[in-house]
Formats: structure tokens, C-alpha cells, sequence
């Protein structure tokens, strides 16, 4: 028996040698007598960067102009509002905990306290602003008018809400409860709204400026205390200020693992030339295995040839971790027109997939009823990105082949 082994996206000498290593040893375990070949494209194929990342901001230190101060400290907005993006409740959940430690004891009972002012404010809001106003033509030019009421609603039913009205005791704090209620009902917005908002940083500071107004704020820029505790936490866990600082570096050890992509998508007819060649010279038809991208292009080899009416003899493909399905779905897999069926020749199709493997797709939803392609699920129990490299050390995989061979 003859197994082809195509290595998926980002592998490079060394690691393709310890990967074939252990794909082989997993293979021979069962079928002791067979020829396993690698395919090792990573080198001629796979991306590098052209102009040694010259088009990444970072790559390379940059002078600043003459009479400017290099940038080089953190950016306090990113890190707040990646954090208000994520959770946009997490500012009004820490203003309450710091409020309720400073509590002075002094409220006065029957009285409504500032924070229940506050409360009462934002439930008097509009839900429909005035077209003609500022802020409804702001919510208008960022896309967002149409979540607005459901923002309102949310902070305002919200248990951190509730909470941190109930421990804004005194005016200090009920202003800068002000402050933090005005950043959460932006943030539900937005954070709704994902990408389809139009959204600048001025623009999104302006509606923080006006929901303040409205509620009794005076000025936008007040750090209140949660903020504060906010930015130590964002500098600590949110990946912007990393991603800002080494962008360069981060850019240059990644390049492979996108730009093999990319590239294949652009030029991967040198690929799957090489691929057919493989299978053609073989002396008995080969089961070929692709992880990853390897999948992909075996994939659209093998349709291309028998599209072409000209099959190639081949036992048996298996995909490991691959997005050919998903790819044919959008369609953008180079061997099928975008809904075409598998053509005529066409091998029997083991796709082995994880769930937790964000980069591994199901087959047999997206060609209904065809007998030659079937799922398998397998279980590393890790989480992504570990779990796309993870099927090389399960017995399942190579169990799941052996039972399709034999």
C-alpha cells in the first residue's frame, strides 16, 4: 500500500520532519507493510515575504518627524474599550464594588439617592430622539440608531445597573456613575452591532459626550475609579497593546500560516501540479492524506482531473482538519464551480474533523447523498488553536483511517 502524506498551512523544516515522523509512525502501526511519501511543499510553495515585511507598520522602527515625541506609550481608550466591547457591563460591575467600599454611610432614608436619580434619568431618556437633533443624526451616520432604544433598555434592566444606582450614595460618585452609564449603553451598541457599525473613535466619544449631557453629566474624559481598575486589567490581559507594540515580529512569524493561503488561492496550480505527479508516478493507486491546506489542494487536484475526464487513480482521499467543505460553500475551491456536485471519478472522501478545531469542516451537509464522502469526528480536547494540530496524536484518526481501508 502507497500513502501520500500533504502537510497543511505554516509548516516548515524542522517541524514537517517531526510531523512526518510522527504521521508515519501512526500509519505503519496499522498497515506495517505500506510505502508512506511525504509531500513537503512549504519551502517552494509556501509564502515568505517578499520584501522582508517592508508593507507592515512596525516591521521596521520608524524616526518620528522633527519636533514630535515618538508614541510609544499604550493607548488607554483601546485598552478601555476592548474590554467594554467584550463585556460592556464590566465597568458599571466594578464602580459598584469600589463604591460600595467607599461607602460613608451617610444616605438618608426616604430620600432618593443620587444614584437612584441617575437611574431614574436614563429610564426618562427618549427612546426615539428628536430627528433633528444631534444625537439622533450621530446614531444615524454610524448605523446604530436602530439599536438604540434596545440599549437603553438593557443598561437600564441591567443588574449592574441596579447595583451601582444603589451604591452611588453621594454626588461625587452618582457623577461618575453618569460617566460609566454613558460608556455602557455606547457599548451595547456597539458591541451589538459588531462590524456593521460606522463607527470612528471621535464619533464614539461624541455619543459617550451626549447620553452623558442627557443623563447630568458635564464633561467626557473623567476617569472614574472603574475605569482605572479597567486599564490596569486591559494592559494585563487584552491582546491590542501586544498586537500594536510587536506587530512586526507577530506579522513575520504568522506570514506563513495566512499567506500560505493566500498564496495557494492566488497560485496553486504549481501545487497540485506537483500533486498529480505524485499520484501519476505511483505504482498502485496511493491513499492521499491532506491536513489543513494539503487537504484543500488534494482536494481540488482531484476534482480538476475528473472534471477534466481524467480521473486519477486514487484509493482512497482523507482530509484532516480541512476547509475544502467550507470553501466549496462560499465558492472559492478552485476544483468546483461554486454548488457543483463532485464529479464523476472522484474518490471516496474520508473527512476527519474537531469541533474545537475552528479550521475543520463537515463534508457530507454540503454534497447531500453522495455515498463516496463520509464525516468522521474526533475529540483532542483542546481548544483552538492546539486542537488543529492535536489529530496527529490521536489513535482515533489512524483507527478511523485503517477501518475506511479495510
Amino acid at each position: 500500500m502507497r500513502i501520500i502524506f500533504v502537510h497543511g498551512t505554516g509548516v516548515r523544516r524542522p517541524r514537517f520532519d517531526e510531523l512526518f515522523q510522527r504521521v508515519g509512525a501512526g500509519l505503519l502501526k496499522r498497515f506495517p507493510d505500506a510505502d508512506v511519501e511525504p509531500c513537503y511543499w512549504g519551502d517552494e510553495f509556501g509564502a515568505t515575504l517578499g520584501a522582508g515585511g517592508a508593507s507592515v507598520p512596525g516591521m521596521v522602527p520608524r524616526q518620528a518627524p522633527p519636533g514630535t515625541v515618538a508614541d510609544t506609550a499604550e493607548d488607554p481608550e483601546t485598552v478601555e474599550w476592548l474590554l467594554l466591547l467584550t463585556d460592556p457591563y464590566c465597568e458599571l460591575r466594578v464602580f459598584a464594588e469600589l463604591a460600595v467600599e467607599a461607602d460613608t454611610g451617610f444616605a438618608v432614608p426616604g430620600v432618593r439617592s443620587p444614584g437612584e436619580a441617575v437611574a431614574d434619568r436614563l429610564r426618562a431618556l427618549p427612546r426615539e430622539p428628536d430627528p433633528s437633533d444631534e444625537l439622533a443624526a450621530l446614531l444615524r451616520e454610524t448605523d446604530l440608531a436602530e439599536g438604540y432604544r434596545r440599549a437603553l433598555d438593557a443598561v437600564a434592566d441591567s443588574e449592574e445597573f441596579r447595583a451601582a444606582c444603589a451604591a452611588a450614595e453621594d454626588d461625587a460618585t452618582a457623577s461618575d456613575l453618569v460617566a460609566t452609564t454613558g460608556r455602557a449603553v455606547v457599548a451595547v451598541l456597539l458591541a451589538e452591532a459588531r462590524d456593521t457599525a460606522l463607527c470612528t473613535g471621535d464619533e464614539r466619544d461624541r455619543l459617550v459626550d451626549l447620553l452623558t449631557g442627557r443623563l447630568g453629566g458635564t464633561a467626557r474624559g473623567l476617569v472614574t475609579r472603574g475605569a482605572g481598575v479597567l486599564l490596569k486589567l486591559g494592559l494585563r490581559l487584552t491582546r491590542q497593546p501586544v498586537l500594536d507594540r510587536w506587530r512586526g515580529e507577530f506579522t513575520s512569524d504568522k506570514a506563513s500560516e495566512v499567506g500560505d493561503i493566500l498564496r495557494y488561492q492566488a497560485r496553486g496550480e504549481a501545487l497540485r501540479t506537483r500533486l498529480q505527479q505524485m499520484i501519476d508516478r505511483s505504482p498502485e493507486p496511493p491513499v492521499v492524506i491532506g491536513h489543513s491546506l494539503g487537504g484543500i489542494a488534494l482536494v481540488d487536484t482531484l476534482a480538476l482531473a475528473a472534471t477534466r475526464q481524467q480521473p486519477l487513480p486514487v484509493h482512497l482521499l482523507v482530509t484532516v482538519g480541512s476547509q475544502a467543505p467550507f470553501l466549496h460553500e462560499l465558492g472559492a475551491l478552485a476544483g468546483l464551480h461554486p454548488g457543483a456536485a463532485l464529479p464523476s471519478g472522484f474518490p471516496d472522501w474520508l473527512n476527519i474533523y474537531d469541533r474545537k478545531d475552528l479550521l475543520s469542516y463537515l463534508a457530507e451537509p454540503v454534497f447531500p447523498g453522495d455515498p463516496r464522502v463520509t464525516d468522521h469526528e474526533v475529540r483532542s480536547r483542546q481548544p483552538f488553536p492546539l486542537s488543529h494540530s492535536a489529530y496527529w496524536k490521536l489513535d482515533a484518526v489512524f483507527d478511523r483511517i485503517g477501518e475506511a481501508l479495510r
